[in-house]
């Protein structure tokens, strides 16, 4: 399980708006500004605004929740979002230039189907399920 911690921004009809309270990396070292594994910790950084996730816990503005996914879920995300467009990008440049339409068309072809996976991928539904846990 990759962990990180939350506060409670507000709550709505099952779902809780939180802001990270940790600034980067997982905690379980010292190498934490450096670490590159620490997916969870990453998305949780400074640059990002509140996010809303699914929590049936009892909890009021101002709690600090702990916000965790597996690591599975994490890798299931990231070829999702990452290999299925360039998979769909070389596609299109292949198709394209098996076509005959050269160089330009399959730079064409490659924003095609860059785009196209791009689209299948944010439309196909699937959210990593996150777990949220009131801290103590």
């Amino acid at each position: 399980m990759i962990e990180t911690t939350a506060r409670v921004v507000s709550i709505s009809n099952g779902t809780a708006r939180i802001d990270p309270t940790t600034t980067s990396g997982c905690g379980g070292c010292k190498s934490k500004n450096s670490c590159g594994v620490s997916g969870l910790g990453k998305y949780f950084s400074n640059n990002r605004q509140s996010i809303e996730v699914p929590c049936d816990a009892e909890i009021r503005e101002g709690d600090e929740l702990s916000v965790s996914m597996s690591e599975g879920d994490l890798l299931k995300a990231g070829l999702l979002v990452y290999l299925l467009p360039a998979v769909f990008s070389l596609v299109g440049a292949a198709v394209a230039s098996s076509m005959g339409f050269g160089d330009a068309g399959a730079v064409l072809g490659m924003v095609i189907g860059f785009i196209a996976g791009f689209l299948l991928a944010r439309l196909s539904g699937w959210a990593p399920s996150v777990v949220t846990h009131k801290m103590k």
